[in-house]
């Protein structure tokens, strides 16, 4: 891979491959709709999320060949200042939201944008779903940890008996679109791996220091290992040989 890294805050990434004419862009949007700015009764700039515009960036990507989408860690009342005063829809700021009723919304937003953009002889879009975090004895901002989980979990009965409500909504969303789009539906299977994620494994050669701090806070939400990510990877491209077969056909 002939890559290139682009140092801005929306397009993290560009790597080009030459000899299969491909090249992959990774772009940073983890709410899929705009992180806004609007005044205040002081007359100062508070961010917002705009639940009815959707990322800058999307009009550089709609004619790609692929797409994938993702969202949902994000979703959370200690991400969005707790709903107060945080969403946005035109010039109204609410004053209050539930957060699941704000992603419905951005996802709705999205969709709508899809449906009037993509076209779906030409794009293959994809949703990736919600992926499960495995911190124990805490959450991710109180010290909630993973580092003993050595082995994946092989008794369903330890599974989470309830996720968030936002793989609900989202796989809501998606059946009401009338334009396809491959839902790769991931959080069952990322249940069973509580094994499988950096903990306080995410750099080498560290100091003192840098171990006690990852200690304090663990990453038993992200998936940056060999393994689970594969594994997704492989089904998106069985869907994408499939579709091209089916092209074949007609």
């Amino acid at each position: 891979m002939d890559g290139v890294v682009v140092l801005t805050r929306r397009l993290l990434r560009f790597g080009r491959a030459p000899d299969y004419n491909c090249s992959v862009e990774f772009v940073r949007s983890p709410f899929l709709v705009q992180e806004w700015e609007t005044p205040d009764n002081n007359g100062t700039k508070k961010e917002t999320l705009r639940l009815d515009l959707v990322e800058r960036s999307c009009d550089k990507y709609k004619d790609a060949d692929v797409l994938v989408f993702n969202t949902g860690h994000w979703w959370t009342h200690e991400k969005t200042s707790e709903g107060k005063g945080y969403y946005q829809e035109g010039s109204h700021v609410y004053g209050k939201m539930n957060v699941t009723e704000a992603f419905r919304k951005a996802m709705t937003t999205w969709a709508r944008w899809i449906e009037s953009n993509i076209n779906p002889m030409k794009t293959h879009v994809f949703f990736r779903g919600y992926s499960v975090s495995h911190f124990s004895g805490g959450a991710w901002y109180s010290g909630g940890k993973c580092d003993s989980d050595a082995q994946p979990i092989t008794n369903e009965e330890e599974l989470s008996p309830v996720f968030p409500p936002i793989p609900d909504m989202l796989e809501e969303v998606l059946k009401g679109m009338k334009q396809p789009v491959f839902y790769l539906n991931i959080t069952r299977m990322t249940d069973f791996r509580r094994d499988a994620h950096p903990s306080v494994y995410r750099q080498p050669n560290m100091t003192e220091e840098e171990k006690q701090e990852f200690i304090r806070h663990q990453d038993c939400s992200h998936w940056c290992l060999p393994g689970v990510p594969d594994t997704w990877n492989e089904i998106m491209f069985s869907q994408l040989l499939l579709r091209h077969k089916q092209k074949q056909l007609h």
